[in-house]
């Protein structure tokens, strides 16, 4: 594989006419889309070549000279390049940039900084939320919640900095009438719901890795990023050190977002066991190896994709990979797991996440205590509680789908 080129040396193709095409970006437009230009070579070092001596009678761009009257757009792209950019992840600045290019500079590139109003940041927001959207499929327009905020967000932080830097007196962004912030329903499998998932994963050669996350509570990324060097199958410990994200179309292998997220977990002997077998049908350094490229683990959308397929043939629930993790949760809860080790395995920042995450189950316990507590203090009756699920004792009677079922998929 050939080097990849660095920013700002440009790119070099192979043309369907035989030729090789140099392109390098030269600036950027008022609606921030990048301006090319390009050469033509018989040969890839003949278009090497012609690329630089292009590059070399480009003006160089000027240091940007920062003042209050600078357009808005000016100062995001120095604030994006100098603050932000150098720290962020490729999955950050790809989200970050398509956010810069497609709503921040078309709405308020063009306003000098120290105009940009509140009203000016209300009405993109307003048309992020009825307007904006790229793909208007059946009739909707408007981008998510979400998407928003995280949009609002970002030109919040570019404002801040602005402020910072006396550049403005005040941060407009504030005040601005957003979308609540509504997290997405979180949904945890049966017991039943979990034996089946197992039985057909193990019919369809998953059952390691649905075992292990059941068992864990990992995140997907976490757990597509394990190596054989990362378990010892001796001790039971599991090290999880890195993590897995596709970033356009290319898997990139980094490392977790916090210190909290490095950990080591104790794994339970049963489990250790299954791995101990699985290991020796494995031929590969990751644990769960793509079967289509070589020396790469699965990628995390593929494995998103075999749960829904797992769920509708074990005739389950569709859920989120991420519910997993919140099954193992809220399991670990209901067994009276406390929320300071839980909050270490899952690898919170801290406790308080953890809480915020599941004060449903911890209301559960908060009750089962109380009852308790009037049971050995007050001595009162004692009586059922059917407010709270107790866990299915019974095992499945389930069977797994046949892969070589030709029923309708």
């Amino acid at each position: 594989m050939g080097r990849k080129r660095k920013n700002g040396e440009g790119t070099v193709r192979l043309r369907k006419d035989g030729r090789w095409e140099g392109r390098i970006v030269i600036g950027y437009d008022e609606n921030g889309l990048p301006k090319t230009k390009n050469v033509l070579a018989k040969t890839k070092g003949e278009c090497i070549e012609k690329l630089k001596a292009l590059k070399s009678t480009i003006t160089p761009n000027t240091p940007v000279k920062l003042k209050a009257d600078m357009a808005f757009g000016e100062w995001l792209d120095y604030w994006y390049e100098t603050y932000c950019k150098p720290n962020a992840r490729p999955a950050t600045q790809r989200t970050y940039e398509g956010y810069i290019r497609l709503y921040l500079h078309p709405r308020l590139g063009s306003i000098p900084l120290n105009k940009v109003t509140t009203s000016d940041i209300q009405q993109m927001c307003t048309w992020m939320m009825t307007e904006a959207r790229l793909d208007q499929k059946n009739g909707d327009s408007g981008l998510s919640d979400s998407q928003v905020i995280n949009c609002y967000s970002l030109c919040d932080r570019v404002l801040k900095k602005a402020v910072a830097e006396k550049l403005i007196v005040r941060n407009p962004a504030k005040g601005c009438k957003l979308p609540p912030s509504r997290p997405k329903e979180m949904k945890v499998l049966s017991r039943e719901d979990m034996q089946k998932v197992l039985i057909q994963a193990k019919e369809e050669n998953y059952y390691e890795l649905f075992l292990l996350e059941f068992a864990t509570g990992l995140r997907l990324g976490e757990l597509m990023a394990l190596q054989w060097d990362d378990v010892d199958l001796v001790s039971g410990e599991l090290r999880i050190n890195k993590q897995v994200n596709l970033v356009g179309s290319k898997l990139v292998i980094s490392e977790p977002k916090t210190k909290a997220a490095v950990r080591t977990l104790i794994l339970p002997p049963s489990v250790r066991k299954v791995l101990a077998e699985y290991k020796t049908r494995m031929n590969s350094r990751w644990l769960f190896p793509s079967p289509k490229k070589d020396d790469l683990p699965i990628i995390p959308s593929a494995v998103s994709r075999r749960l829904h397929t797992l769920l509708k043939h074990a005739g389950c629930e569709q859920v989120r990979f991420h519910d997993l993790r919140h099954t193992f949760a809220t399991n670990a809860l209901a067994r009276e797991m406390d929320i300071k080790t839980l909050s270490t395995i899952l690898g919170h920042v801290s406790s308080a996440t953890t809480l915020n995450t599941y004060s449903h189950v911890t209301d559960e316990m908060r009750q089962r205590a109380a009852v308790k507590i009037d049971q050995g203090i007050a001595k009162a009756e004692v009586q059922e509680d059917t407010t709270i699920t107790q866990p299915e004792r019974t095992m499945t009677t389930f069977q797994a789908r046949k892969r070589w079922s030709r029923e309708a998929s």
